[in-house]
């Protein structure tokens, strides 16, 4: 689904990235983690194609990401930035609507389908009671789960997340885990996640991408990916883990 190849990302004369080669399997559910600075959200923003590497390709179904136009990448990749508690006057319900913006031709109104599907993806994610709240008067895990619902709508076969449960409290943090998890399975979205918590990465994410001094330093299953050894040379940590819990 997602073919990463040489690709090499700087910021002036510091490098970012180097040498990146990684593989995300269609239906997969990915976290991307690493030390703090080690280039996880430049990652997103390049598979994204909102930042555009020194070298190398992203391939999504096969097609380079630059040779999509703006309307036809919307309709392959949705991405939830970090820090989506905003402060404009758009409802939930609006918010959730522009989702269904790729789909819309110029001056075109929305449809009843569209509608349909917004009123689908809030009830999906338990949105649809706050649906005429604006975000200042939603908590930053209902107005998160708003943002999933939008990216939902927006119905594209990969989604990206820059680390939704951040500043979340920890019912929410497993809430907003929870929801993931759940339309991995039962959409088969493939689903990359750039994560900080050990413990919910471990739990939730059944294959890791570790990024280390500019480079991929492991790809594969989470339990073979994220044990003590690993956790000691890249994070320079003891860490007690959880066990992978059944979902």
């Amino acid at each position: 689904m997602i073919s990463i190849q040489h690709l090499d990302c700087a910021f002036g004369t510091k490098q970012v990235l180097s040498d990146i080669c990684a593989d995300i399997e269609q239906g997969g559910m990915y976290a991307l983690m690493g030390l703090n600075g080690c280039g996880k959200t430049t990652l997103l923003r390049c598979i994204g194609n909102l930042l555009q590497p020194q070298r190398g390709a992203v391939l999504v179904g096969g097609t380079d990401i630059r040779r999509y136009t703006t309307r036809q990448l919307a309709r392959q990749i949705s991405m939830v930035r970090q820090h989506s508690h905003t402060d404009f006057e758009f409802s939930a319900f609006e918010t959730v609507l522009m989702g269904r913006n790729p789909y819309q031709r110029r001056l075109q109104n929305e449809s009843r389908r569209d509608w349909a599907i917004v009123e689908r993806c809030m009830r999906l994610t338990h949105t649809w009671e706050h649906r005429l709240s604006k975000p200042h008067e939603m908590s930053g895990g209902e107005w998160q789960r708003v943002m999933i619902a939008r990216a939902l709508a927006q119905d594209t076969p990969v989604m990206l997340f820059d680390e939704p449960t951040s500043n979340l409290d920890i019912a929410h943090q497993f809430e907003i885990m929870e929801l993931l998890s759940d339309i991995n399975r039962s959409r088969r979205k493939t689903i990359l996640i750039v994560m900080h918590d050990l413990n919910l990465a471990y739990r939730y994410c059944p294959s890791l991408l570790l990024l280390h001094n500019r480079r991929i330093h492991y790809q594969g299953p989470m339990h073979d990916g994220l044990t003590p050894a690993t956790v000691r040379q890249v994070f320079g940590i003891d860490y007690p883990f959880l066990h992978r819990s059944p979902l």
